[in-house]
């Protein structure tokens, strides 16, 4: 009997209610799991459950019942309750855009392609850097000019002054903006005429009635409706950000500037009298203390937080390296560029580095809410969100550790010890340089490649080390395993390699090796990111690792990361006319004097890039003025986002992408490459321009090689300069090698550039 009714369980299983397919992706993005983690639990391919997503297939028994299962405690957790529609006000005049709503990039890692984990493995450079279309995003807020004298209807939190739209901010639920934030992410506070005004994105003017800086945090969290919603399920809300401007830091009580000693210290005395009018408010601030990005809050009571963000402009929270020259905006201009900034990216947290590192834990938090089930209410997971960093730091390999890290000590180096490429991981990007041959100084121009958003493509679809590093020793090589590999790859002779299927034959004096940043073949056994040493075999050689620390979880915890920052990159684009779907004289043509178009958009673009970049570098920060000692810890360590193994894998995988298609390009046309500098490539040429050498034929590039183009891990044109300029400067400083790709943007070159 008992068989029997296994067999009736079996039949009911195998009929277990499943939600649509579109249910079923939206409560595994609500959760912030990926495809492959979903996979990894049923046991099943990932394309089986893309698949089920699709509805293309269904499950069926024993995955069947367990993913019913899976799906039935999202549902419990990630209930579908539409938000209601976002409302659009518009003044006399004032055109409103056809959307302003933004659909927000999916948590999880998104494939770009429909195919197995290892199909993706092994998409060539090219493939794996053309995205499809980008998901909507929110309009850039029109530049709105200073309120006319006419009037509105408003609410009462709302200025009466004109000339206002709403927006609704970039990461809302599709099918409308959240109410908690219907006025934008951020305001910046300005006085005008005696009175104190917020300026919102889109235009809209707010009335500030608070007196004091502990009454305009009140005000801010009860009736500004400011705040961004969260980009992930397991997330939270941003906090909504204030940006004050020196006449209202006068206002508030706050001095317009820092002094030298104020600016050493990242911040103003913790005995100014506005610190103590928060303190008696019960307002307290982050241990970083009332800097340029201060914190103000109070703890959390259950899930609610009561935290406002404060930058400050004129004390250099928009550093001029990533923001140009924002800081001296007026306020509704400052307010359109942070307003597209955040509502494409997110709210600035700090630095466009700090923002970035922001991004990554915003889309793959570390902790989640789960429900009780005695008591129904919800409370913080103690273990960490699957795909996430977790909440605790992570200690590196002793190899990827830089100088003075504390997990050096153990292994009592000598004083003043250098140590070289068989001790410690150097993954960074290139600089390098050769003479000119003969051929190449009878030709007429020295022509750039910029590779866009280079280390974003890096990034894309990377597996990445989620946990700590295992010891290895004489391991079997896995492409598919991150880690760092200590193995000797002098032996690659680049004069004969596999490009593809087939072997061809190159001069290889003229290319850089991919193994090192200054393009040196090396000499012995070193340490590599496994990009590098994958790259090796693809080449044709064998690779055998003595040792190693690898990681074996993992996951591909970037994905999320590089699609908003891809997104927001290929939407601001889009506002100046640079689109995908351009051919290549027309991309040339429309990237020329691009920012000139509207110079507000060109700041956005600008700390779009530096956020890409800012990142990557923050993953290894160094100390500073931290009164720090080598061997002892600096306060980056204790940041679960404190990661030099992927910082190293992103470069090495950059570095490799970029080197690919120089092959490829010199296996076909002969040409190779004179200088590069990071995701800079300078060949000579005849023409002037990228067409004068690229080998395109009816307009369709070399495959895998260098195609012109606004999608990450495309080129564009860098810069131009003649031959005889080339060699006038190397003469100049004496130095045949001189890296020209520093200064084939605008011909200036400084003793800097010649390592001076």
């Amino acid at each position: 009997m008992s068989e029997l009714f296994d067999a009736v369980d079996a039949l009911l299983a195998s009929r277990a209610t499943l939600p649509p397919p579109a249910e079923r992706k939206r409560l595994r993005a609500a959760h912030g799991l990926t495809i492959d983690e979903v996979a990894g639990a049923l046991k099943v391919r990932r394309a089986t459950v893309s698949g089920w997503e699709s509805g293309k297939t269904e499950p069926r028994p024993p995955e069947r019942d367990a993913y019913a299962r899976l799906l039935d405690k999202l549902a419990e957790l990630y209930p579908d309750t539409p938000a209601p529609a976002a409302e659009t006000v518009s003044a006399p005049g004032v055109p409103v855009p056809a959307t302003f709503t933004a659909v927000p990039v999916p948590a999880e890692a998104r494939p770009l392609s429909t195919g197995s984990a290892s199909e993706a493995a092994d998409m060539t450079a090219t493939e794996i850097t053309q995205t499809p279309a980008p998901a909507p995003v929110a309009a850039a807020p029109a530049a709105v000019p200073h309120p006319a004298s006419t009037t509105r209807p408003t609410s009462p939190s709302t200025s009466r002054r004109p000339g206002a739209r709403k927006a609704a901010p970039a990461g809302t639920p599709a099918g409308g903006a959240d109410p908690r934030f219907e006025n934008g992410p951020l305001a910046v506070v300005d006085v005008e005429d005696g009175k104190v005004l917020a300026y919102c994105v889109g235009g809209l003017v707010l009335d500030v009635p608070a007196k004091s800086l502990p009454s305009l945090v009140d005000w801010t969290l009860k009736e500004a409706k400011l705040g961004q919603p969260k980009l992930s399920g397991p997330g939270r809300p941003a906090d909504p950000l204030l940006v004050l401007t020196e006449a209202a830091l006068e206002r508030y009580g706050l001095p317009t500037t820092l002094t030298a000693e104020e600016k050493d210290a990242g911040r103003i005395p913790e005995g100014h009298k506005v610190i103590k009018q928060l303190a008696r408010a019960d307002w307290k601030l982050t241990k970083r203390g009332f800097g340029p990005w201060a914190r103000i809050y109070r703890p959390a009571k259950g899930s609610e937080r009561q935290c406002v963000q404060l930058c400050i402009p004129s004390w250099n929270a928009l550093d001029p390296r990533f923001w140009d020259h924002a800081a001296q905006l007026p306020p509704a201009e400052l307010a359109r560029v942070l307003g597209t900034y955040a509502m494409r990216v997110m709210t600035p947290r700090g630095s466009t580095a700090v923002t970035s590192l922001e991004l990554m834990t915003a889309l793959h938090p570390p902790t989640h809410a789960v429900r009780d089930e005695e008591t129904g209410a919800l409370r913080q997971a103690d273990t960490k969100t699957p795909g996430s960093l977790g909440t605790d730091p992570v200690d590196c390999a002793p190899c990827e550790a830089p100088d003075g890290h504390p997990v050096l000590n153990a292994l009592n180096l000598p004083r003043f010890h250098v140590r070289g490429p068989s001790e410690k991981l150097f993954e960074e990007a290139y600089d390098w340089a050769r003479p000119m041959t003969y051929e190449e100084c009878t030709l007429r121009y020295l022509v750039g490649l910029d590779v866009n958003m280079a280390f974003g493509a890096g990034a894309n679809g990377l597996n990445v080390g989620l946990g700590e590093p295992t010891h290895v020793k004489n391991p079997v090589f896995d492409p598919k395993l991150p880690g760092s590999w200590l193995v000797d790859l002098s032996h690659v002779d680049l004069s004969r390699v596999k490009a593809g299927k087939e072997w061809v034959e190159l001069d290889g004096s003229l290319l850089p090796s991919p193994f090192t940043p200054k393009g040196d073949r090396p000499t012995g056994p070193a340490w590599y990111a496994t990009p590098t040493v994958a790259y090796a075999q693809e080449l044709g050689y064998d690779v055998v690792p003595t040792e190693a620390y690898v990681r074996y979880d993992n996951g591909r915890y970037l994905d999320g990361w590089y699609q908003r920052l891809r997104d927001a990159y290929l939407a601001t684009m889009a506002d100046f006319g640079v689109t995908d779907d351009l051919s290549p004289e027309d991309f040339l043509t429309a990237m020329d004097g691009y920012k000139g178009r509207d110079p507000e958009l060109g700041i956005v673009i600008t700390a779009i890039k530096a956020t890409v970049k800012g990142g990557v570098g923050k993953l290894r920060e160094r100390p500073r003025g931290e009164g720090w000692r080598s061997g002892e810890r600096w306060r980056a360590l204790e940041r679960p986002t404190w990661r030099p193994d992927i910082r190293a894998a992103v470069i090495s995988r950059t570095r490799i992408n970029l080197h690919r298609k120089i092959v490829k390009h010199a296996a076909f046309t002969g040409q190779y490459p004179i200088a590069i500098m990071s995701d800079c490539v300078v060949y000579a040429a005849n023409g002037p321009g990228p067409l004068d050498f690229l080998p395109y034929r009816d307009g369709k590039p070399l495959p895998g090689g260098f195609k012109l183009g606004v999608n990450p891990g495309l080129v564009k044109h860098e810069g131009t300069q003649t031959v005889v300029w080339g060699a006038d400067v190397r003469e100049q400083f004496d130095a045949p090698d001189l890296n020209l790709a520093r200064s084939i943007k605008d011909g200036t070159v400084s003793t800097a550039d010649n390592g001076e």
